[in-house]
């Protein structure tokens, strides 16, 4: 391989990571490894490319947002940390925890707002929402450690009630690329939003 295809080749999840956090800004991608296989694939990159980690990926997104969406972005944070504290407290009976891109301050166009609940069934969780009449729809959950993914609308933001089994609150959880996923509860969200709140005004 000559030196040309060499300093290509060590570039490539560099040029990855950059256009996947673009995709995940302008078009919404939520999906990490999905965002880097479309990038490669726009990039012209054979499909045996290395490709960068989602740090790397979610660096560049964080880059990205604060060049060219920092007022956007500080006020979809702002809307979507109200939200989720709004519906935190409405399921405080089920411990929530905030996770996923909202928490880490990454939330794109489109973005989901991803809830933890711990409950001793899912249908306790469905019961009460029903009582409260709010509308949800079941969707696929992502980990077989989950009982049920309920999702619900509020506002324009689709919301994640991922149902886990009480004994699973104490354990951690972890990202596709092995890492500890941050989650925080409704005081940690309050005291973010608060941050938020702060730099807006």
């Amino acid at each position: 391989m000559n030196r040309r295809n060499e300093r290509r080749r060590s570039a490539a999840p560099r040029r990855i990571a950059a256009l996947a956090a673009r995709l995940m800004a302008e078009d919404g991608l939520s999906d990490c490894a999905l965002a880097k296989r479309k990038a490669a694939r726009q990039l012209g990159l054979p499909e045996n490319v290395g490709l960068p980690d989602d740090v790397e990926v979610e660096d560049e997104l964080r880059a990205y947002q604060r060049l060219f969406q920092d007022d956007e972005q500080h006020g979809r944070t702002l809307e979507l940390l109200r939200t989720a504290a709004r519906l935190m407290r409405l399921l405080e009976r089920f411990n929530p925890y905030l996770t996923g891109p909202v928490l880490l301050g990454l939330a794109g166009r489109h973005a989901e707002i991803d809830l933890q609940l711990f409950a001793d069934s899912a249908k306790d969780v469905e019961v009460f929402l029903l009582n409260e009449r709010v509308a949800f729809r079941h969707s696929q959950p992502r980990s077989e450690r989950a009982e049920a993914v309920l999702t619900t609308m509020s506002g324009q933001a689709a919301v994640n009630l991922v149902v886990y089994p009480q004994v699973e609150e104490r354990s951690s959880f972890k990202t596709r690329d092995g890492r500890v996923r941050e989650r925080a509860r409704l005081d940690a969200v309050l005291r973010l939003l608060a941050e938020h709140e702060a730099i807006v005004d």
